[in-house]
This record gives C-alpha cells, structure tokens and sequence, in this order.
C-alpha cells in the first residue's frame, strides 16, 4: 500500500486564522493561486486575473445549483431544543434531513419550528430523518424560516449579507445546501468579459448535500464511500463540450462539484451524455481517470478531505501538497469564503 493510499497522506497544519470567516469585499477580490502541474510552478495572482489564464474557445463549466435556506431551528413538544439540516427535498412536503437534538424524536411526533411552522417526523433513515411539513409545501417553509446554511467551519451566525453572498450570481435551480464555492468569486463584469474574450460558458445542475461536510469514514481509500447527489446535464452542454473537445479547447470545471458531475457521466472516450442520475464518484490518485476536464478552478479544501484528494488527483499528490503548504506560508484564506486556484492539466484529456 502506497502513502497516498491513506487518509491521513492528505492532511496539512493549518492555522485557525486562515479559515475565512466573511467575503471578500467584492466577489472578485480574492486571490489566485496559479498551479502548473507540467512545469511544477506555484504563481501568486488575483482572481481577477483568471481571464489571462483562459483562451478563446475554452469552454467553462459551471454549476448552477441555488443553495436553500436549509437550517432550521424549533422545539419539541416536551421543549427540548432541535436543529434541523436538510439533506436534500422528498417531494412537495417531504424532506430528508439531519436532526440535532439531547434525544432522537419518534415517528409521528411533531416539531414547532421557529416562525410557527410545524413539521411531522416520519421515520428514520441511517443517520438522517424523514419528515413532513403539516401546513404548507416545505419549499415555501424553508424560503419563509430556514437560514443560510453556513458550513460548520464559519464561526459564526448567518447575516443578511449571506444570503446573497453565500450564492452564485447564476444560481438557478433551487436545491443545494452548500454552495459550489468556487463560483462564488465570479461577478456580471467577470463573465461578461470572458464572453467577450471568446470564452464559452456552459451550465450543469449538482445539488450539493449536506453529506459532503461529514468526515471521512475510513483509513485507506479502500474504506471509502462517498454521498450520493444529484446532477444533470442538459444537451446543449454535452453538444458544447462536444464541440470544444472537437476544436481542439479545453474544458474547464468551474469547481469540484463541475468536474464531478462531468466525469460521473464520461464515457470511457471522454464523451459526455446528457441526463439525470446520482453519483458517488471518487476521485483520488490511483482511482478513476479523468476523461473530460482539461483545467480546474477551485477553492482550497479540507485536511483529509475526498476533495483535497480529487483535486491531487487531477495535479499530481506531491505537488498539491506543495501548493497547499505555498498557501499556508503566504496566508491565502482557505474554504468557502476564501481564495482560489487554478490548474491545468499536466496533458489535455479530449
């Protein structure tokens, strides 16, 4: 068994003080590591000038997931607290959800949720609860009382400001619990200008689930096993990456949520099918190809995180280690509201 092998290849000393807490000040303020894995060089830069780094017929990826109000905080009849997560919408009135309480509830009892709506526990599945909205449709329950579901890193309680910027300006489909972070540096001017350098841009839907801040179960990548969530591509992507893939550009993923959901639905030829499905994906050194993307524009991840892995995966383990102790030494801010990268691949993929 190699070191990469192992969960614990993948961690890194990070100091508290560089957990991002807020936003930048605009979207395009944050910083830009340049990572080469061909020539193995670490560049510092500003996400402003990502579109330096992009050619005419590029094509970028991005995902269009508009994150809930997802938290939601009550009482039990017996006046016990509850914090309540959700996992991912069952139908008009039905939720999968996490459940935070000093006792688990029991199917049937009910919930006063906070701005008086009610919701009725239905069962339980592994970790997570079904439950039920008794008077009106859970989607206009969330979007009535529910918070910004901020990640569990960020110390704080959510404010107005994150209601806007805990989203992607072209989010879309209503769904997610986390943001596709990576898309949260981009403004209007931003793409309005890689437009007009002749950069395409491309849209999938990958709603993120409340799974992906939970840790790593496991010791080896053997061990593993990742949440399902759900993604779709429509046909106009799979025509545009067609195209681009065809001319001989490259397909940039705006983020790992992007690049998963493009290499859940890659042929082994590296085209991709329009469609619906869930994927478990992993992707880590020695794991699955990467078929389709050709550059990754990314967040800084997670000690012994699958996504610190995934993007190993894509730059090489050693080299990635390397950029993230780059990182640390120059005090990029790291996770949701923090700085990027970007990495091209060593050679391109289509």
């Amino acid at each position: 068994m190699s070191a990469s092998d192992r969960i614990e290849h993948y961690d890194f000393d990070l100091p508290a003080e560089l957990i991002a807490q807020v936003p930048a000040a605009q979207r395009r303020d944050s910083r830009l590591l340049l990572v080469d894995p061909a020539t193995q060089s670490l560049n510092d830069s500003q996400f402003a000038q990502l579109p330096s780094q992009l050619n005419a017929g590029d094509l970028l990826v991005f995902n269009d997931t508009r994150v809930v109000p997802a938290r939601l905080y009550g009482r039990r009849a017996s006046g016990g607290r509850v914090e309540l997560f959700l996992e991912r919408l069952l139908g008009e009135r039905r939720a999968l959800m996490q459940l935070r309480s000093s006792k688990k509830p029991k199917p049937d009892e009910v919930l006063d949720i906070e701005g008086d709506a009610r919701l009725r526990v239905i069962e339980r599945q592994d970790s997570f609860f079904v439950l039920e909205s008794v008077d009106e449709d859970m989607q206009s329950l969330l979007d009535r009382v529910g918070h910004v579901p901020l990640p569990p890193y960020i110390e704080r309680n959510d404010a107005a400001a994150d209601q806007d910027r805990y989203q992607t300006i072209y989010a879309r489909e209503a769904g997610a619990v986390a943001a596709p972070t990576a898309g949260l540096h981009f403004d209007q001017p931003m793409l309005d200008q890689l437009r007009a350098r002749g950069v395409e841009l491309g849209y999938l839907t990958l709603h993120v689930g409340a799974g992906t801040f939970q840790n790593l179960r496991g010791e080896t990548v053997d061990e593993i096993k990742l949440h399902a969530e759900r993604y779709q591509i429509s046909a106009q992507l799979a025509e545009q990456i067609a195209a681009t893939q065809a001319a001989g550009k490259r397909v940039v993923a705006v983020g790992t949520t992007s690049l998963r959901a493009l290499e859940s639905a890659a042929a082994d030829s590296g085209v991709v099918a329009p469609g619906t499905a869930e994927t478990s994906l992993f992707i880590y050194p020695g794991g699955p190809p990467i078929r389709v993307v050709d550059a990754l524009l990314t967040n800084f991840h997670l000690p012994k995180s699958s996504l610190l892995m995934l993007v190993s995966a894509f730059a090489g383990t050693d080299f990635m280690l390397r950029a993230y102790a780059h990182a640390v030494a120059q005090r990029y801010r790291f996770f949701s509201y923090g700085d990027a990268m970007f990495i091209p691949a060593k050679t391109k993929h289509s």
